[in-house]
């Protein structure tokens, strides 16, 4: 019996073979990303684009698991992010491949199924939901952030079976809800029990590694105001002109927090990591009322090695310095922490799980793998503070997400699986199909 091992180099003639099953399924496999981008999963909406990955992986003879998350489980670890939205079609789904004999090392290839708003569609060149390919790009919401990466896992998957192999060693397949605005999909996942000896997760990441990446925090700020008629303005309050007030302070939170990057590891390189986004902001009832009230919602990033909770006590600091300003009129703005609520993470090198990566890359892409700092929140965080798992963030090549025309480099993708089908050969070790899957 030809069996393949973990820690034994792959055969040069069985890294062809899988690299040629990828090509050769590899227009099926865009098929399957472009059916996946039709299904509109925002933020409340993923259940329907999760039935679908569900019966794709239940085909694969997939042992299945799909729940909804409910927040009293989850809301007492450190890593939750509270939320003021209901869960109600919040639904994880993990398929779990096991192997009647383990000889390798157990692999979770993850992804997140949600995705972020498109803002006005007339300002997309076309759907945001009807996929197109043009000029080597595959466009749609969601097309790189990141259902590319999410059904890369399973056709990665998939080559091994078409050359006649299987893994050696267990893979959960998860599909996770709440990526882009607290992370406590991944989360539910962990606390489910699934564990592994590594994780991939191929967000869009330019072909390289995410060596190290910021924490987030969302909150809500209510600036109060005093109404008038605009006619005796001076005797009123404008709670829109305080919220600029407030807006400026944070502003200098920031600038502070920025000049401090020369101190935190694999950020001495970056002039602005952090970035305080204000992200909406509505107020005032009436044109020609002097405005009582004025919202606005910041996401803001903080450096791996700070919790959320000094995060806070700096931000609330802020603003209640912000209170004594003349213009806020000694009313203290109100926050509210409504969404990430996340540490940064930083992967340390050196582990089997990098070096493996750094084979499988050098084979699919002739080339060296390059690692980076990214200023964007990751669901790594979770299983690398809270599961103690090495975890590889690493995708193809993308513009525009999270923009108008959002699309993912197909060339890069196909590449990209390719890795990923050798990690799994190299790491979990293959051994030949003997039952039907």
């Amino acid at each position: 019996m030809n069996t393949h091992q973990s820690n034994t180099p792959l055969d040069p003639q069985l890294i062809k073979k899988i690299m040629s099953a990828v090509d050769h399924h590899f227009d099926a496999q865009l098929a399957f990303t472009q059916e996946l981008i039709r299904f509109p999963s925002l933020r409340g909406q993923e259940h329907t684009a999760q039935d679908f990955l569900y019966e794709a992986m239940r085909q694969r003879g997939l042992a299945m698991d799909r729940w909804k998350i409910d927040i009293d489980d989850i809301k007492s670890h450190p890593g939750f992010g509270p939320v003021d939205v209901s869960y109600e079609n919040a639904f994880n789904v993990v398929g779990s491949y096991r192997p009647e004999t383990q000889l390798g090392r157990s692999l979770i290839l993850n992804g997140h199924i949600d995705v972020v708003p498109t803002g006005p569609e007339e300002m997309w060149s076309r759907s945001p939901w009807e996929p197109a390919i043009i000029d080597g790009w595959l466009y749609g919401r969601g097309s790189a952030d990141m259902k590319a990466g999410l059904v890369a896992n399973l056709f990665a998957f998939d080559a091994l079976k078409a050359i006649g192999y299987e893994p050696s060693a267990p893979i959960y397949f998860q599909s996770v809800v709440e990526e882009e605005c607290t992370g406590n999909g991944a989360l539910a996942a962990l606390l489910r029990g699934y564990q592994a000896d590594a994780v991939i997760i191929p967000e869009p990441e330019e072909n390289m590694l995410v060596r190290a990446n910021v924490g987030v925090l969302w909150f809500k700020v209510r600036v109060q105001g005093f109404p008038t008629h605009t006619r005796e303005m001076g005797n009123g309050f404008n709670a829109i002109d305080a919220a600029y007030t407030t807006i400026a302070a944070l502003r200098k939170l920031e600038t502070k927090w920025n000049s401090e990057h020369h101190q935190h590891r694999h950020f001495e390189h970056l002039d602005h990591p952090i970035n305080f986004n204000i992200g909406k902001i509505e107020g005032g009832d009436w044109a020609s009322t002097v405005p009582p009230w004025c919202e606005f919602d910041v996401r803001t990033a903080i450096y791996p090695g700070m919790t959320a909770d000094e995060a806070r006590s700096q931000i609330e600091a802020c603003l209640k310095e912000v209170s004594t300003d003349p213009k806020l009129a000694g009313i203290p703005p109100k926050i509210t922490f409504n969404g990430f609520y996340a540490e940064g993470y930083v992967l340390e090198e050196g582990s089997d799980a990098e070096n493996t990566l750094r084979d499988c890359h050098r084979q699919a892409f002739s080339s060296e793998l390059e690692s980076f700092t990214t200023p964007g929140y990751l669901d790594a965080r979770v299983f690398v503070i809270y599961g103690d798992m090495p975890t590889l963030v690493y995708g193809p090549k993308s513009l525009d997400i999270h923009g108008f025309d959002e699309r993912v480099h197909i060339d890069s993708l196909k590449l990209i699986t390719k890795t990923i089908a050798l990690f799994i050969a190299q790491w979990c070790g293959i051994t030949p199909l003997t039952t039907k899957l």
